[in-house]
């Protein structure tokens, strides 16, 4: 019955967060005339990203947009709360980018690795973390990613990347990793 409440919240707040961007308008002309011919008008160094903000930056050509700092997509993990297997909102740009990544590069695959703190037993915590990254690969699906692209794998408590027993550590073990082909 969770499961299925879940889902439902996860597609409800896909659905009501759904919008398109304003239809973009023209700027603004002048009558103003340069009153040289050898004046040429300024262009923009770098086209503008989506109205909205969501989109992926664009990138100079040869840059990675997986490995630049700059860029949304070299954000990698997404952190869960104790116990628990929905993606938190903070976190639903990064999913969102990246499953727009994937729709608009069907060459690349991706597998999205659950892990957990330390607590719980062996079992508990494998289920835990093929929860998580089941809910990864859910809400990316969901946003256009092609499922064929996307594998998961539980690695519950065996990848720790805060060591010892301190919440901050806990914190930082509780989370879904997304790795492209070939890292």
């Amino acid at each position: 019955m969770k499961r299925w409440i879940t889902m439902f919240a996860v597609v409800g707040t896909l659905v009501g967060c759904a919008s398109t961007p304003e239809e973009q308008k023209p700027a603004p002309t002048s009558d103003i005339k340069p009153s040289t011919g050898d004046v040429k008008p300024v262009q923009p160094t770098q086209p503008p990203g989506d109205l909205a903000g969501r989109g992926t930056k664009t990138q100079q050509v040869g840059v990675d947009p997986l490995k630049d700092p700059a860029n949304i997509l070299s954000r990698r993990s997404i952190h869960f709360d104790y116990n628990e297997f929905v993606v938190k909102e903070e976190y639903k740009p990064v999913v969102s980018a990246h499953a727009r990544y994937l729709s608009q590069n069907r060459n690349q695959r991706a597998t999205i690795q659950g892990n957990t703190d330390e607590r719980g037993s062996r079992e508990y915590n494998l289920a835990l973390g093929q929860k998580r990254a089941d809910a990864v690969k859910q809400m990316m699906t969901l946003l256009g990613a092609p499922s064929s692209q996307i594998e998961t794998v539980s690695f519950g408590e065996e990848k720790p990347r805060g060591q010892g027993q301190t919440e901050q550590a806990y914190a930082e073990n509780r989370r879904a990793d997304i790795v492209y082909q070939g890292e």
